[in-house]
């Protein structure tokens, strides 16, 4: 195993690897606690790394207990010296790898592991929760929360804003859909494999106008785990490693009000930022994992991360681009809208990715011309109502 990746950023500190990865049991699990879910990952994780659980000494966890990540550490039996309990929705796995990957570099920690395990599905079931229309109604939000304006209405509002900007169309955006259910068709973890129409999307049961039904990401089961370490420990790894390239973070709003542009995702700075610390490009990338909570999420980040511009992200999705064996494969796993969401799902982009790049996914492998694996990957966090993201390069 060589320890020199393809791209070397950040010259002078230590390289970061993605040591292992992988699933808890997704989908429908009504027979697990959110406890018992990361643990899952994150043994499955330490043996797709072939390291012991000893090499942990950095934890990052968010959504979970009193004190996460100290609860989860302790069900998990970790004493680490470096923690990270980020929590900015969606987005929080990547922006806790740009996290994880500053504090292997400075060397504060040499194997961070980040797990994420939850029962969304099996709790409304069950009546153990009820399904949220908000985050809450205090500070900022009071403002918004009492008049209904809810967390969908929110994506919802602003993809109209999009189609009347550009003249992006209903049928553009019921194409993330169809191809997502495409790309989950070949993912044996997937919860919706059959396939999916432009028009099954556009007649189903309205939710927030233009979104319908599946316009909008599923509630599953589930969870994953991601363990980086520093380049240190790869001789001892059991495959070939995953380098993290460049990482980049950012915010925007809470409230509607403050948000200087619907049509513009916080994608637009940490994709940039990410580029400019791997020394890359949107041309470089062979494939992304981009965060789909609603179908205009996919779109307006694909131009946020500079894949077309600004207003083209309509007819860029067209013509089965985002398929597996399309121009830019896109959430090949399924996504959100018909792999799993068990609710912050960034953490499953990560994996996605990894798996990718090693030639890991079967049937759902991506391939270059010439049958050859792809070299990078980009996975794209997105949290609350385009509130924060964060950006993850990684190659082989």
């Amino acid at each position: 195993m060589s320890p020199t990746p393809r791209r070397t950023p950040r010259a002078g500190t230590r390289k970061v690897a993605v040591a292992g990865v992988a699933l808890a049991d997704c989908g429908r699990v009504d027979d697990a606690t959110p406890y018992a879910l990361h643990a899952q990952a994150a043994r499955r994780a330490l043996a797709d790394a072939g390291l012991d659980r000893t090499v942990i000494d950095g934890f990052a966890s968010a959504g979970l207990g009193t004190l996460a990540p100290v609860e989860v550490a302790e069900y998990l039996g970790l004493r680490p010296r470096w923690v990270d309990s980020t929590s900015v929705g969606g987005a929080t796995w990547e922006v806790m790898a740009a996290h994880a990957v500053d504090a292997i570099s400075a060397g504060h920690a040499g194997a961070v592991l980040l797990v994420y395990g939850s029962t969304a599905r099996a709790d409304i079931k069950a009546g153990r929760r009820t399904s949220n229309l908000s985050f809450g109604a205090r500070g900022p939000l009071q403002f918004e929360a009492p008049y209904g304006h809810t967390l969908v209405a929110k994506y919802a509002m602003a993809a109209r804003r999009h189609m009347h900007e550009y003249g992006t169309t209903l049928e553009q955006l019921a194409e993330v859909a169809v191809q997502a259910r495409a790309n989950a068709a070949t993912n044996p973890d997937a919860m919706f494999r059959d396939p999916l129409t432009v028009d099954e999307v556009l007649s189903g049961p309205m939710i927030a106008d233009p979104f319908t039904k599946l316009h909008c990401c599923l509630r599953s089961d589930g969870g994953c785990a991601v363990l980086l370490v520093a380049e240190d420990h790869v001789p001892d790894m059991a495959k070939e490693p995953v380098w993290v390239l460049g990482t980049g973070t950012s915010v925007s709003h809470t409230t509607m009000s403050e948000w200087d542009d619907f049509t513009v995702s916080p994608a637009a700075l940490s994709g940039r930022r990410a580029y400019a610390d791997a020394g890359l490009s949107p041309a470089d990338v062979d494939l992304a994992e981009i965060y789909d909570a609603f179908t205009y999420m996919t779109l307006v980040t694909l131009e946020d991360l500079g894949f077309c511009a600004k207003g083209e992200g309509g007819p860029f999705v067209e013509k089965g681009r985002l398929l597996r064996d399309g121009a830019l494969p896109v959430n090949t796993d399924g996504g959100g809208l018909s792999a799993c969401h068990p609710g912050m799902r960034g953490l499953f982009l990560l994996v996605e990715a990894v798996r990718q790049l090693r030639g890991e996914a079967g049937d759902g492998q991506v391939r270059k011309a010439g049958g050859r694996l792809p070299e990078v990957a980009l996975a794209s966090g997105t949290g609350g109502w385009f509130c924060s993201s964060g950006t993850v390069l990684l190659g082989r």
